[in-house]
């Protein structure tokens, strides 16, 4: 059974476990970084390019940069408690050390319940771009298989991030040099059906909100600080990976939302459901649409994959603290991996397949928005700092979590709200709960003789 940690308070460190219950130690720094460059050229890459330039219209590169800045700050903020605290849960973990327990489980909730929503997103996606008429069906048993990968150990996990990220790679470049040949349409009709997007609001209000859906594809590196406890050198390893991870994801993002822009009519990309297949079926390499089909199924797989890692690491964390059922925190296997926790998560994104694909994409920004908040304000707490994370740009990300939050569209906020505010009030009854039992265990013969 996992050890139960009580009574956390600020600024205590883990608290410890019997050595048979701790993950392993196997990950170094490419491996990190694999994980968390796969996670975040996931589904993202391959659909959140339309409803962005449908929000931001011309200015779709600004809110990409929009988004690369907040996420710089949260990974700067991120790998300075990551640092600190080695141990699975993120946020979760350094909220409740640095802030306390409510703004760790806060973010604890936010990341499970909206990471398990994206698990559900890129399980969708790679069942529409392999078989559409059959999508339900290959993403369950996407994440039947993918699930068990997990079980096997976190060595296998990385090994096929590896090579799915090599995929994906080799995907974007490929849809990059199609778009530069050309030629490039005026109107030509998209190879996707047009969802129904939400018209580009006016000014800067569309920039931010297509900032907060970017933020989605940007949101991988979550992936590295989760698994804290199975890294090398943590406090070397993981700042390195957070930040090579993102650099690379923002070149990319970047690069590729400027030549979309370029070679697509806007109405086309605004439109389309598979925007870098469309920029393909229009050039002189549309012989190679089956390879950007096999890309983007490997990039959901890759995003699947570490996703579902992250969220076991998390659940196994709130569990450990006995704020999620105590069984969710036993280990077994041969790898000590996190067994309950991990089918738990599993049999929640099958039930949430039937959920569609962009409106989760609001949903999970919103709740990684709010878990990145909890971030910037545990780091903004950390006396040793070094020269590159001044306190400012934890107030920086801060503030701009929270703006690209309430920018987002109306339905994401409300649903996500509606979801934090009931783990929040069955926290409260929980607690209470127990209060109550424990008043009520209290030994007669420390009672006064005059209360019997």
């Amino acid at each position: 059974m996992a050890t139960r940690h009580n009574g956390t308070q600020p600024g205590d460190g883990p608290a410890p476990q019997r050595p048979h219950q701790r993950l392993q130690r196997r990950l170094g720094v490419f491996d990190s970084t694999a994980i968390g460059l796969g996670s975040m050229l996931g589904a993202g890459v391959f659909v959140v390019f339309s409803p962005a330039a449908a929000l931001a219209g011309q200015l779709m590169t600004l809110a990409v940069a929009v988004a690369g800045v907040i996420a710089y700050c949260n990974a700067v903020a991120s790998a300075q408690l990551a640092a600190k605290y080695p141990a699975s849960g993120g946020t979760y973990v350094y909220g409740r050390r640095q802030l306390g327990e409510w703004p760790g489980f806060i973010a604890g909730w936010g990341f499970v319940t909206g990471k398990t929503a994206s698990c559900a997103a890129m399980a969708l996606t790679f069942g529409h771009y392999v078989a559409p008429a059959y999508a339900t069906p290959l993403a369950v048993a996407a994440v039947v298989v993918l699930t068990g990968v997990n079980l096997l150990g976190i060595t296998r996990t990385a090994l096929l991030t590896r090579v799915l990220l090599a995929v994906v790679l080799a995907t974007l470049v490929f849809v990059a040099v199609a778009s530069l040949l050309g030629p490039h349409p005026e109107g030509a009709p998209a190879v996707s059906a047009a969802p129904a997007y939400p018209a580009a609001p006016a000014g800067g209000w569309g920039v931010l909100s297509a900032a907060g859906l970017m933020f989605f594809a940007f949101a991988g590196y979550a992936r590295i600080a989760t698994l804290g406890e199975e890294v090398k050198d943590p406090a070397r390893t993981i700042p390195r990976a957070i930040l090579a991870g993102l650099a690379g994801a923002f070149v990319i993002y970047f690069g590729l939302a400027a030549v979309l822009q370029w070679h697509l009519p806007p109405q086309q990309l605004a439109g389309s459901t598979a925007p870098l297949l469309d920029a393909v079926a229009v050039s002189q390499l549309s012989v190679g649409l089956p390879f950007v089909q096999a890309g983007a199924a490997a990039g959901c797989l890759g995003a699947l994959l570490a996703l579902i890692t992250g969220v076991g690491r998390t659940t196994l964390a709130m569990a450990r603290e006995r704020d999620l059922p105590a069984p969710l925190a036993r280990l077994g296997g041969t790898h000590t991996v996190p067994v309950v926790a991990e089918l738990a998560v599993a049999a929640a994104v099958v039930l949430l397949l039937s959920t569609d694909v962009m409106t989760v994409v609001g949903f999970s920004s919103f709740g990684v928005l709010i878990y990145y908040a909890v971030t910037n304000a545990a780091a903004f707490t950390l006396s040793g700092r070094p020269w590159h994370a001044p306190r400012w740009l934890n107030v920086l990300g801060f503030l701009g979590c929270l703006v690209l939050a309430v920018t987002l569209p109306p339905a994401s906020m409300l649903v996500m709200a509606g979801v934090l505010a009931a783990g929040l009030a069955g926290r409260f009854l929980v607690l209470r709960v127990r209060r109550n039992r424990e008043n009520t265990r209290t030994p007669r013969a420390n009672r006064t003789p005059g209360n019997n």
